[in-house]
This record gives C-alpha cells, structure tokens and sequence, in this order.
C-alpha cells in the first residue's frame, strides 16, 4: 500500500499526521495493572471518540503506556497531551479506583506525571512503530 493512500484532507490541507507518545504514571508507579488498566485504555478511547485526533494502537507496560497517535494540523501535540491527560486523570480519580488512588498519592489527584515523550514518525514505517508498541504489554 502506497504512502498516498494514508493522507487525509480537510478543506485545506491534505495530511498524514502521526507521532509516537508516551505517558508515564506519577512517581513510576506500577498502576497499569488489572481492572486500572482496562479502565484507564477504555477511558483513553472514550477520550478520541469525541475528539479531533485518534489513536491508532496503544498499549501500555506497568507504569507507562505507548500510543501512536494521529491527527490533524491545526492540533498541537500539547493539546492533544493536556486532553488525554487531564481526562483522563478526571475520570480514573473519581471512579471505583479512587480510594486505591488516594492511597497512591493521598491527597493529589494526580495519575500521570508531568512530562511526556513525544516523537513524529514521518516517514517511518507505521507497522513497525505499531509493532514496537503491541510488544509493550
């Protein structure tokens, strides 16, 4: 399948937008297990199910979780960061986890740290960056 055939157009543009990400839970604790960690990857696709940008794959490792994510130009990734994030950490904070969370961090409702990584894979071959991250889990 040719390149081409993965640009998108919106009224001006025509584009193909994706970057890698990465999220790390607040002090590298080890919370994307079990029933959190459905919870938090459903939340996630809750989250790009009413937004402008979708994640293609994600998975996630004990404290950290991988997406490949893309989007469209008039989104910054920090935009994209800032509404995964604070949603996320909204819902997960006040849901059946919220007294295990408080145990956590006791008073901050807080989930993720405050720094993330972030990488454009261009012209990279998008299977082997979704491969990559499949093999995180």
């Amino acid at each position: 399948m040719s390149k081409k055939s993965h640009y998108r157009s919106t009224n001006r543009s025509k584009h193909y937008l994706e970057c890698h990400l990465i999220f790390v839970c607040k002090y590298r604790k080890k919370l994307l297990v079990g029933q959190l960690k459905d919870d938090m990857k459903q939340l996630l696709l809750n989250i790009t199910s009413k937004s402008d940008f979708e994640i293609e794959v994600f998975e996630s490792d004990i404290d950290h979780i991988h997406f490949l994510i893309r989007y469209i130009p008039r989104l910054s990734i920090t935009s994209i960061v800032r509404k995964l994030k604070q949603e996320s950490t909204y819902h997960i904070c006040r849901s059946q986890h919220r007294n295990y969370l408080h145990t956590q961090f006791w008073v901050e409702k807080t989930f993720w740290s405050d720094g993330y990584f972030v990488c454009s894979i261009g012209e990279a071959n998008p299977n082997t960056i979704k491969q990559y991250i499949l093999t995180q889990g």
